[in-house]
């Protein structure tokens, strides 16, 4: 994991590749909360958009790690499923 300078940045290493298993419509879980959870400035109007919170510095990364443990073991379950009949 590495906060870059801006500290708008976050870049996570080693997440299983099964975690994006677990979709929600036509993306993964996963793929949704990052996509959510950005710092984003609209250039006409100037509202910010800030997921962060300075009361809790690491909640997007222990929401990133939530959602990650969430999809590997609902995918787990999934797959342990007995098949339809």
């Amino acid at each position: 994991m590495c906060l870059l300078k801006d500290k708008t940045s976050l870049m996570l290493s080693g997440i299983p590749a099964e975690a994006f298993e677990y979709r929600l419509g036509n993306r993964s879980a996963l793929e949704w909360v990052i996509d959510q959870y950005q710092y984003t400035k609209d250039k006409r109007s100037g509202i910010v958009s800030d997921p962060n919170r300075a009361d809790d510095p690491e909640y997007i990364v222990r929401l990133v790690g939530q959602v990650i443990h969430v999809s590997l073991e609902t995918t787990s379950i999934v797959k342990s499923l007995p098949p339809l009949n």
